[in-house]
């Protein structure tokens, strides 16, 4: 695709009209009127428009290993600033709208490959026949918050409108269980572990099996996601899949049906537990799940309320989003005091506080490194392996298409394959910085905002072709 610069006057001019503050402004105009604005431009787009960018510096050359003939080579020295940008490749949205959007994408891909299946990548399309649901297992009550419940008024006596910043703090701060909530998020990914554990004994308790025998005719596979609520306690979606023995590409036991998956799932869920041990002024206490689990059958082409396209969404959509749902920050807080110079709100405050107090008393948990998520240090997305794809693959696959039209560009052969021995790559490159300046800043998300308004009109595009080719279709 041919990249067209935009002319200078007309990015200032834009910039102008829409109140950008002076220094943004200034900045930008020294951007666009710098020599190489239109290779910058290409760059950042070719990242995306990545709010922060990854600077290198370096060279690079390719060689024919029989003949030494140099077939490309490429030098930073020449790049605007004398560097190349790259993606920061950052999952979270409040970083990097940019990465996080491909981040979300390449989710949803994998996702919806365990759930249809998809031959690309490695997984069998008669998975879309293998008992599936989406499962949500949620924290336990830590005391009365503000919400909108059924009835329309909060227990406070209110009606809380949708986007009430008091909706998910304490009704009576100084009761809520501050500790419990974040030791709750510290200890879910050893919650979630134990959970996969007893599923498979209620799963062959069900099947009449021992655990050894009903691995071989039967695999459990999942993928899922995790969410912040707005009180501040985390809680995990899943896609839950029986398989064979050996996988997607195997059916699965005549008994392995949706109706015994779900019924496991809540009796797992139900059992387990996980002790803290007491330490210093604080007791031991045991953690659990919370009484509400919510298991949903996916159905194919609508025969569910649930569709398979709404749960790949579904997860991709907080694949890329943290704790800042809560109003807590997404860096690090390097030390207690550093609090009084935050705009936090003061439930979250209260969070951030307990993981600083707990921190001492339980030293291998890093509660204090991990004020930020309020306790919380697992990952926001895992599956089982042989779930579908990975995201490295993933990766992989969409730098091997820019690899080749790269060479493309260069007129080399698309082919070309180093694995073989047949080139030799010497690279050098250099960190020399990351993010942009404040004008350049304004500049990438604006190139990034029109990458993915072009993203979504196509898209747009091609499904009203399909709706209607649908429509001509029937008789």
């Amino acid at each position: 695709m041919t990249v067209l610069p935009v002319a200078p006057e007309a990015v200032a001019g834009a910039a102008a009209s829409l109140g950008t503050d002076p220094i943004t402004l200034a900045d930008l105009l020294r951007v666009a009127n710098s020599p190489g604005f239109g290779r910058w431009q290409e760059q950042v787009r070719r990242t995306g428009g990545c709010a922060h960018p990854i600077r290198l510096t370096g060279q690079t050359i390719t060689r024919d290993r029989t003949t030494g003939n140099v077939l490309y080579s490429y030098s930073t020295e020449h790049e605007p600033g004398g560097m190349l940008r790259v993606a920061c490749g950052n999952r979270r949205a409040s970083r990097c709208p940019a990465c996080a959007w491909t981040y979300a994408g390449d989710t949803y891909h994998l996702i919806r490959a365990g759930i249809t299946g998809d031959p690309v990548k490695g997984v069998s399309p008669v998975v879309r026949d293998h008992p599936r649901v989406f499962a949500t297992l949620t924290a336990p009550s830590f005391g009365p918050v503000h919400n909108r419940p059924d009835s329309g008024r909060c227990r406070c006596g209110s009606s809380h409108p949708d986007n009430d910043p008091v909706l998910g703090t304490a009704l009576d701060p100084g009761r809520y269980d501050y500790r419990g909530a974040v030791l709750f998020n510290n200890y879910a990914g050893d919650l979630w572990r134990r959970f996969t554990i007893y599923l498979r004994r209620e799963i062959a308790h069900r099947a009449g099996l021992t655990q050894k025998a009903m691995g071989e005719v039967c695999r459990v596979s999942f993928g899922k996601v995790s969410e912040f609520q707005k009180r501040g306690a985390v809680h995990f979606h899943a896609v839950v899949r029986l398989d064979g023995p050996d996988g997607p590409d195997t059916v699965p036991p005549t008994w392995a049906t949706t109706v015994l998956l779900d019924e496991a799932i809540r009796a797992a869920a139900a059992r387990v537990s996980v002790p803290v041990p007491a330490s210093n002024a604080f007791p031991a206490r045991t953690l659990h799940w919370g009484a509400q689990v919510d298991v949903q059958p996916i159905g194919a082409l609508g025969q569910e309320e649930l569709t398979e396209q709404a749960v790949a969404s579904y997860v991709a959509k907080y694949a890329t989003k943290a704790a800042e749902t809560t109003g807590t920050v997404d860096h690090r807080i390097g030390e207690l005091g550093e609090l009084n110079k935050l705009p936090l709100p003061a439930h979250t405050r209260r969070l951030i506080e307990a993981c600083w107090d707990l921190d001492g008393a339980y030293p291998e948990r890093m509660l204090a490194r991990w004020a930020h998520m309020l306790g919380f240090r697992g990952h926001f997305s895992t599956k089982s392996r042989q779930y579908s794809t990975t995201l490295s693959a993933l990766r992989q696959t969409r730098a091997d298409y820019r690899a080749r039209q790269e060479r493309r560009e260069q007129g080399l052969p698309e082919n070309l394959d180093d694995s073989e021995g047949s080139t030799l790559t010497l690279a050098h490159w250099i960190y020399a910085g990351q993010g942009h300046t404040p004008g350049e800043s304004w500049l990438a998300a604006t190139i990034a905002h029109d990458i993915r308004t072009n993203r979504e009109t196509a898209r747009q595009a091609l499904q009203d072709q399909l709706e209607l080719e649908e429509l001509a279709a029937c008789p």
